[in-house]
């Protein structure tokens, strides 16, 4: 269970350091061959911790509520910084759409997914 975990954190980090350097913090131009790896990158990174979240299962319940709270934990903080880059950008005058669908898509993901758990159990 430890090492998974370790494996897990690694992967987290790999991928904040992507999304980190898809920022350009050093201020270098990123020729389109560099973009298009990084792009690719993310992807394979994205789906291994995707695959981390899908298939982690919880021993007890004492587990499942560390699970429960780190998930509720991050969608509120993701949640909020949503909120947060809409206000900044919409008194700025320069709303960017994708920021107010992935919260619309968000909320309606967690609306569905108490539907079907409702339903499912």
């Amino acid at each position: 269970m430890k090492n998974n975990l370790l494996q897990e954190i690694f992967v987290s980090l790999v991928l904040v350091v992507l999304l980190v350097l898809f920022l350009n913090p050093f201020g270098f131009w990123m020729p389109d061959a560099l973009v298009m790896m990084m792009v690719l990158g993310l992807i394979v990174v994205f789906a291994l911790f995707s695959g981390f979240i899908w298939k982690e299962q919880a021993r007890d319940e004492r587990e499942m509520l560390h699970r429960m709270l780190a998930g509720r934990i991050a969608y509120l903080v993701g949640t909020g910084m949503l909120v947060l880059g809409i206000i900044v950008q919409t008194v700025r005058h320069d709303l960017d759409s994708w920021l107010v669908l992935t919260l619309g898509a968000m909320i309606l993901a967690k609306i569905f997914g108490i539907i079907y758990s409702q339903k499912n159990q």
